[in-house]
């Protein structure tokens, strides 16, 4: 049961490796830098260390609470990613694949909308605006 903020890419694989023993379900998200049509070259991330940690630790704590997981993870990047990058990975284990789906999608709708990050679209011409919050990601915490 791990949150961790780094600049360095990740390894799915070696990250999953002896994540969940004993679990009887298992789910993975990652999420990468799209695209946006072409506008978009780069994403850059700023997080306010330590602070940041915390908040995804308390997410994941909670997700453990209310959904019964024997593991879970946590891990999102910050600096320039370019598209196609990774920029997070969600992992939960729970005993039940339902608990552990609901449980990688409560983490999902938390961090969109409340981690503490900032992210900046750098485009073909240089840095644009800073990326606003969504109403449909707050929208979908309502859920919870």
């Amino acid at each position: 049961m791990s949150a961790r903020v780094q600049r360095a890419p990740f390894d799915i694989g070696a990250e999953l490796a002896g994540f969940g023993a004993g679990a009887g379900a298992v789910v993975t998200f990652s999420g990468l830098v799209r695209d946006e049509d072409g506008r978009l070259v780069a994403l850059e991330i700023e997080h306010y260390p330590g602070m940041t940690e915390r908040a995804l630790t308390a997410y994941g704590e909670a997700a453990a609470a209310r959904f019964g997981l024997s593991d879970w993870r946590i891990i999102h990047r910050y600096g320039r990613l370019e598209v196609g990058e990774q920029i997070m990975m969600v992992a939960t284990a729970a005993r039940h694949r339902v608990a552990a789906f609901q449980a990688a999608e409560y983490l999902m709708d938390w961090l969109k909308s409340r981690a503490p990050f900032w992210k900046r679209e750098i485009g073909p011409d240089g840095p644009g605006n800073w990326v606003e919050a969504r109403s449909g990601d707050e929208d979908a915490l309502t859920r919870w």
